[in-house]
């Protein structure tokens, strides 16, 4: 019975949560930000080693602002914006002065490299000269009518209890296996 127990207390420290360590300069936190424009809905993507804790889109003045949290000094992300949303030369400022990030375009992409350095909170404002190009702004009562396809939320705290669980079961299973493979002898 002792080892059983071992066991199980030693598959509880096997298991190390990923979110315990300290992030490094080459972290990817991927981010995809919904943003609504009347009845379109676009997807701005980020892979960055900071987060993104809020944004904001102001569809008057083409701007789309995203807020900036660091701990890391120096700070690398590339942004992906649909040239439907925000199009056109594309202007940046970090912290309210003017920034200029190497930039990827095509027909249907904005790609942004940005490396910056600065730990904290921080603000980036992208400016574009192009709104819904190609595309005609629709009131939200024209929306047509939304899709009820239900979607499917995974609770990761859930899957690693899940897992957890199975890796004790397991281990005990191979404890009772060795407790009676030693009795027998």
């Amino acid at each position: 019975m002792k080892i059983i127990s071992l066991v199980s207390i030693a598959l509880l420290f096997v298991v190390i949560p990923v979110y315990g360590q300290l992030l490094s300069d080459a972290t990817g936190l991927v981010n995809r930000l919904d943003i609504q424009t009347g009845v379109y809905s676009f997807e701005v993507k980020t892979v960055s080693n900071f987060d993104i804790s809020d944004f904001e889109f102001d569809k008057n003045e083409k701007k789309l602002t995203l807020y900036i949290t660091s701990g890391l000094e120096n700070n690398l992300g590339e942004i992906i914006i649909p040239q439907n949303l925000l199009g056109g030369n594309l202007t940046f400022y970090l912290n309210d002065e003017e920034y200029f990030p190497q930039i990827n375009s095509n027909e249907k992409i904005s790609f942004i490299t940005l490396n910056f350095t600065g730990y904290g909170d921080n603000k980036l404002d992208i400016f574009g000269t192009t709104y819904l190009s190609g595309l005609t702004e629709m009131k939200e009562t024209d929306m047509p009518s939304p899709n009820m396809t239900p979607s499917v939320l995974y609770d990761v705290g859930l899957i690693y209890a899940v897992l957890i669980l199975i890796l004790l079961i397991v281990g005990g299973i191979i404890g009772v296996v060795i407790f009676k493979i030693r009795r027998r002898k």
